[in-house]
């Protein structure tokens, strides 16, 4: 009797059967799952920025433009930088890796997360590397050529909201027209 009493307990440890609820084990928790965005062809090989997430790929850029010059004013005291600085500072910015940046679903739609972005949902999985560091890259070295270093540090010295006006926002910009930008302060949430 004893070696099937045995025998029947080590088949349900292992199986997992029988055990559970003994001993006062606690309730097993939840689980939870998030499917991966389902990216079509040209999210997942063009080596251009889909349109659908342009918008967000420019707050992303602006973002980092603001940060990189707020970290290199903070080392010369909050003054305003040199030409050659801030033109060093930019391209500093586009040229990063931009590997935090990734897109994922939300509701049915697919958005780009990372810093300066928007906090998206807790559970859900976000596809990073690949194409996108690349196009923010290029997206963001495009703007700097469109609307000129100069200018660009113009609007940064009068706030993020002005660049991300001038990049973002202005008549031809991405995200004009568009009601859903990202709210900056709950942006830098995500960076918490």
């Amino acid at each position: 009797m004893r070696p099937a009493l045995a025998a029947w307990l080590v088949l349900s440890l292992l199986g997992g059967t029988g055990a559970q609820g003994m001993c006062g084990d606690p309730p097993a928790a939840p689980s939870h799952s998030a499917p991966a965005p389902q990216l079509s062809a040209e999210e997942r090989l063009s080596p251009h920025m889909p349109e659908s997430l342009r918008c967000d790929a420019c707050h992303a850029i602006a973002f980092q433009i603001e940060e990189q010059l707020r970290k290199a004013e903070g080392k010369v005291g909050k003054k305003a930088l040199k030409e050659s600085d801030y033109m060093e500072v930019l391209e500093r910015s586009c040229s990063q890796d931009w590997e935090s940046y990734g897109v994922l679903e939300l509701d049915g739609e697919k958005r780009l997360s990372g810093p300066g972005l928007p906090r998206q949902q807790l559970l859900s999985v976000m596809v990073s590397g690949g194409p996108w560091p690349s196009r923010l890259s290029k997206l963001c070295h495009g703007y700097v050529g469109e609307q000129g270093e100069a200018q660009i540090y113009g609007a940064h010295r009068r706030g993020p909201a002005a660049l991300r006006q001038l990049l973002c926002h202005g008549d031809k910009g991405p995200c004009a027209g568009r009601k859903d930008s990202p709210d900056p302060r709950k942006a830098l949430q995500n960076e918490l």
